[in-house]
């Protein structure tokens, strides 16, 4: 992998991580419209430590408090009533899906899973969803209103995430707004639930690469660090854009825009301009 490639997909994965239009869709998307190799899903994992680093800052002192609020709730029953504790209970309870689902389905996601087909159809199938959501949504659910059962069900759009073109932040925002939290509830919530399950599968990949694994010999170690160093800082404006956006703006725009590219993927994949 060039060093321009290296920049152009690190830029990729931090702008599109936090918005509900997939990174996963983008990094297989951008390489196949330049006709540049599918840099592989493990790329895509370890870059998303970049953009995982973000969210670690830019939500610190939140994810400082719920931690600390969880292990006191390990020892004392009566702190898993504060909303803190609850918190960290809701994201360990909805990380368990997508770490279940992940393992089964491992192979499949590394391979077959980053079909240009398939990936065109999720981004116009979740969009739909998502304009479904906002048109029936109440939106009137603050974060301080969770449940054991809104994190069990987030949780479970989240897992629909390993499947490329899905979104991670736009499966669990669907969900939310499903479930009546006004956006930047949801949007704040879907943040906070992505960093156990990207920085374990990151780490893991990392790990992969690292050992020798044969599949993303072609990336290096010197444009993987500066994709990850990209994500991380375009990323973090990611966030901080979302979650201003999504107080005065409905997800119109994101809905108009999975749909328009997923239709341009499957065209141009049809006529195999690009494969």
């Amino acid at each position: 992998m060039s060093v321009l490639e290296a920049i152009i997909l690190g830029i990729t994965q931090g702008l599109t991580e936090f918005l509900p239009i997939s990174s996963t869709a983008h990094l297989r998307i951008v390489p196949a419209f330049a006709g540049w190799e599918d840099p592989g899903a493990a790329f895509t994992a370890v870059t998303q430590l970049g953009t995982m680093a973000a969210v670690l800052l830019y939500f610190r002192e939140d994810l400082l408090r719920i931690s600390r609020a969880w292990l006191r709730s390990l020892r004392d029953p009566a702190v898993r009533h504060e909303l803190d504790a609850r918190m960290g209970w809701y994201i360990v309870i909805g990380t368990i899906p997508i770490g279940i689902f992940g393992l089964i389905f491992k192979d499949q996601i590394e391979n077959g899973a980053r079909d240009l087909y398939l990936i065109g159809s999720t981004l116009i199938v979740l969009g739909l969803l998502l304009l479904v959501a906002e048109r029936v949504a109440k939106h009137d659910r603050p974060l301080e209103r969770i449940t054991t059962r809104d994190g069990i069900a987030i949780g479970f759009a989240q897992a629909l995430a390993l499947v490329p073109g899905v979104s991670r932040s736009g499966a669990t925002l669907t969900a939310g707004l499903f479930l009546g939290f006004d956006r930047p509830s949801a949007a704040r919530f879907s943040f906070l639930l992505s960093v156990p399950a990207v920085v374990l599968s990151g780490l893991f990949e990392l790990a992969s690469i690292l050992g020798g694994g044969d599949e993303n010999d072609h990336v290096g170690l010197g444009a993987l660090a500066i994709a990850t160093l990209l994500a991380f800082v375009v990323g973090y404006a990611s966030i901080a854009f979302l979650l201003r956006f999504l107080v005065r703006h409905t997800t119109i725009v994101f809905v108009v825009y999975r749909v328009a590219l997923g239709a341009i993927v499957l065209v141009l994949a049809g006529t195999h301009v690009i494969g």
